[in-house]
C-alpha cells in the first residue's frame, strides 16, 4: 500500500512570480489563465489544510492520482463542477460559485441598485 501521508513541498510562490515575470509573454499567459491558476490554488491549499496527498484525495473520489493531477493542474484540464464538487466533498470543503461584477457595465435600461426602478 502507498504511504498516504501528506508530505508539503516547499514552493515560495512569490518568489517564483518574480523570477517568472521576467520571461517575455509571461505576464500575458499567465494573466489569460488567471482563473485557472486561482482554482489550482484554492484546490491545493484545501488539500493541504486537510494534511491529504493526491492519492488520498483519489482514494476518497474513487479515481485515480493521475486524475487528481490534472484536476489540479491549472490550464491543462477544465474540470466539470461534478469533480470539483466531489474534489472539495474529499478534502472535506464545500464548493462555492461565484460570479462578481467586474466594472460599471451594465445592460442597457438598467437601474443601479437601490435607484429607482430597480428590482429588489
Amino acid at each position: 500500500m502507498a504511504d498516504l501521508k501528506f508530505k508539503p513541498v516547499r514552493h515560495d510562490h512569490k518568489e517564483f512570480m518574480e523570477k517568472a515575470s521576467t520571461r517575455r509573454g509571461f505576464r500575458k499567459a499567465y494573466k489569460a489563465l488567471e482563473v485557472e491558476y486561482a482554482l489550482a490554488h484554492e484546490m491545493l491549499a484545501a488539500r493541504a489544510r486537510a494534511g491529504l496527498t493526491q492519492e488520498a484525495v483519489a482514494v476518497r473520489m474513487g479515481t485515480t492520482k493521475s486524475a487528481i493531477s490534472r484536476l489540479e493542474a491549472a490550464g491543462t484540464h477544465a474540470p466539470s463542477v461534478a469533480s470539483l464538487k466531489k474534489y472539495a466533498a474529499a478534502v472535506g470543503c464545500a464548493l462555492k460559485i461565484e460570479l462578481v461584477p467586474v466594472g460599471p457595465k451594465r445592460r442597457k435600461g438598467a437601474q443601479p441598485e437601490g435607484q429607482p426602478g430597480a428590482r429588489q
